[in-house]
C-alpha cells in the first residue's frame, strides 16, 4: 500500500513539473508535438529510473560511510551525464526521426532539475523517513517520470489543439501557453485530496 501511495502521489499530487515546478525547459520546448513530448518524457523516465538505481548505492555506500556527502551534487550530475549520453547513442543508432526531433533537448535531460531533484530528494526522503529504502526510492522515481510524461503529453495535447484557435494577438506564443501551463498545473491539485483520501 505504502509503494502504491508513493507512485500515485509523484504522478498526480508531487508531479515534478506541475507542482515542483522542476524540468519546466523541457516542458515549454518540447510540448509542441505529441509524439516528440512522448520520446522525450520516455528518455526523462528512463533516465530517472537508472540515475535512481545508481546513485543510491553510491550515497550509500560510498559517500555516507566515506563522510563525503558534500560530493553529492557533483557525483550526481556526472552519472546522470553518462546516462543521458547512453540514451543520446542509442536514440541516435536505434530511432534517428526522434533523435532529431528531441534536438538539443536531449542533452539539456543532463542539466533537467527534475531528474537531479528526484535522486536527490529519494536521499533526502531516507534521511528523514527510516522506512523509506531503495524499493520506495524506485518507485518514487518511476512515478515522478510516468508524472513528467503525464503532464507532457496532456499539455503537448493542449498546445496542438491551441495552435487552430482564433487567440487574440497579444496572447500568441509563449504567454498563451504559460496560462495553458498554469490551468494544467491548478487541475493537478486537485488529485491531493483524492490521494490524502484513499492512503491517507
Amino acid at each position: 500500500m505504502k509503494l502504491l501511495a508513493i507512485l500515485l502521489s509523484a504522478i498526480l499530487v508531487d508531479n515534478f513539473v506541475l507542482s515542483k515546478f522542476l524540468g519546466i525547459c523541457p516542458f515549454l520546448g518540447v510540448s509542441k508535438r505529441l509524439n516528440t513530448a512522448v520520446g522525450m518524457s520516455a528518455a526523462v523516465l528512463f533516465v530517472m529510473a537508472i540515475a535512481t538505481a545508481v546513485t543510491w548505492p553510491i550515497q550509500k555506500c560510498i559517500l555516507d560511510p566515506f563522510g563525503l556527502g558534500y560530493l553529492q551534487t557533483i557525483v550526481f550530475i556526472l552519472v546522470i551525464a553518462g546516462l543521458v549520453q547512453l540514451v543520446e547513442t542509442a536514440l541516435k543508432k536505434f530511432v534517428p526521426p526522434l533523435y532529431q526531433a528531441l534536438g538539443i533537448y536531449l542533452p539539456l535531460i543532463t542539466t533537467n532539475c527534475a531528474v537531479l531533484g528526484v535522486t536527490i530528494l529519494n536521499i533526502d526522503n531516507a534521511a528523514a523517513d527510516a522506512t523509506f529504502g531503495f524499493a520506495e526510492a524506485m518507485v518514487n522515481s518511476i512515478g515522478a517520470g510516468l508524472g513528467f510524461m503525464l503532464a507532457l503529453v496532456i499539455f503537448a495535447g493542449i498546445r496542438e489543439k491551441l495552435e487552430t484557435c482564433d487567440i487574440p494577438q497579444f496572447l500568441k506564443g509563449l504567454p498563451i501557453t504559460l496560462v495553458a501551463a498554469s490551468i494544467v498545473s491548478l487541475s493537478f491539485l486537485g488529485f491531493q485530496g483524492l490521494v490524502e483520501g484513499i492512503f491517507g
